[in-house]
């Protein structure tokens, strides 16, 4: 068994963020290509994010700090400390409004 602490993930990760030119840091906290669960976390620096991308199987995004927008062609979510989002198996994109840390968490196809 293996124990994380969020809170101290999405602290350093949003230090990270704030220093690179992308704004954003990511890690993976559990599984990876190994496994069908993934669950990354994400920091983003407001106005940042991720361009429009493919879905990559059954996906929920946990807004663990700050305020994001998920759009998926002209439909807009926007998640707060605490939110979960279903994202829909379709291209979307992710919009930090503020400084931002999800926990984005994946059952590959």
């Amino acid at each position: 068994m293996r124990k994380f602490s969020l809170d101290a993930l999405a602290r350093e990760h949003l230090e990270r963020a704030a220093a690179a030119d992308t704004g954003r840091s990511a890690t993976t906290v559990y599984g990876g290509h190994e496994h069908a669960l993934r669950q990354t976390l994400l920091a983003l620096t407001a106005g940042t994010g991720l361009s429009e991308h493919d879905s990559p199987g059954e996906a929920t995004l946990l807004v663990l700090r700050g305020r994001v927008r998920l759009t998926s062609g002209d439909t807009a979510w926007e998640g707060r400390t605490g939110d979960l989002i279903a994202i829909p198996p379709a291209r979307h994109a992710l919009e930090a409004l503020e400084d931002a840390v999800v926990v984005l968490t994946v059952v590959k196809k």
